[in-house]
């Protein structure tokens, strides 16, 4: 039996962490910033705290998983946000 043509495939998209993952269930068309919401509550993490990364390029929030051709069982990469520059210490 054969899916309607407007229906919207859901995907698991798998999200990893320090070594943890989360599988999070998303629509094709969700964009990212309702997903990064959800893993970042997931890990206990604050609001805007990781970026995100898949296949080398972080991902935007305004994006979906469709836009970057994403399949059932892909992984995203969970990184901490790096705030501000390195300090130089100068001798």
């Amino acid at each position: 039996m054969s899916e309607p043509e407007d229906s919207k495939p859901k995907l698991n998209l798998i999200i990893s962490h320090s070594g943890t993952q989360v599988t999070v269930k998303v629509k094709a068309n969700m964009p990212f910033k309702k997903i990064f919401e959800v893993a970042e509550k997931r890990f206990g993490k604050d609001p805007g705290s990781l970026r995100f990364v898949y296949d080398g390029e972080r991902l935007s929030p305004t994006e979906t998983p469709a836009e970057r051709s994403m399949e059932d069982g892909d992984v995203i990469d969970a990184l901490l946000q790096q705030l501000g520059g390195g300090s130089r210490l100068h001798p």
